[in-house]
């Protein structure tokens, strides 16, 4: 009977650092991951600037839609939640596609190198961020489940792990990078 009474509370303790140790291992995971979505989406932000100047030259009459990406890029950089974030993000994404979508109205900018090269990294950058958003949501999705499943319930609420908010798209069509294939 000494034996259970010593042996049980030891299994207990044992089983919530394992719990614990999982949960932390997942939240970490989790947040390394965002970090990684925020890299691409400020690689992302560092590049729109170059490309409102550089179609600003040709593009005169449509200084309203420049304005309008820059304004987006930076709300989404005061985004202070991920859900804020996502949705000042997709502002900025339909405005790059739209700038790029001026160049069919000015042939010298189509014809540019300087836009070529923005256009191509601007176009890498998309599916590396849809990239980064995906692995980022399977991690919260990973660290949710983990957190809600029994016994770890029990310790996930009172130790203060939080859900995770998964980063997520209203526009079905932005689920992937922006097609800009009819553009130069």
């Amino acid at each position: 009977m000494q034996i259970v009474l010593i042996v049980v509370p030891i299994l207990l303790v044992v089983g919530l650092v394992l719990i614990y140790n999982g949960l932390v291992q997942m939240r970490l995971l989790t947040r390394n991951a965002w970090a990684d979505v925020e890299t691409m989406l400020q690689r992302r932000a560092e590049l729109v600037p170059n490309l409102v100047e550089t179609v600003k030259g040709f593009a005169t009459y449509e200084q309203s839609t420049l304005d309008r990406v820059l304004q987006a890029r930076n709300q989404a950089a005061e985004a202070s939640s991920i859900t804020s974030r996502a949705s000042a993000e997709r502002q900025v994404g339909a405005g790059v596609v739209s700038i790029l979508a001026l160049a069919e109205a000015y042939p010298d900018l189509k014809a540019g190198q300087a836009f070529l090269k923005l256009q191509e990294e601007l176009s890498q950058t998309e599916k590396l961020i849809a990239n980064a958003r995906q692995y980022y949501n399977a991690c919260v999705r990973d660290y949710n489940i983990r957190r809600e499943k029994f016994p770890n319930s029990l310790v996930a609420g009172p130790l203060g792990f939080a859900p995770a908010e998964f980063f997520e798209l209203d526009d079905p069509g932005q689920a992937t990078a922006p097609s800009l294939k009819g553009l130069p």
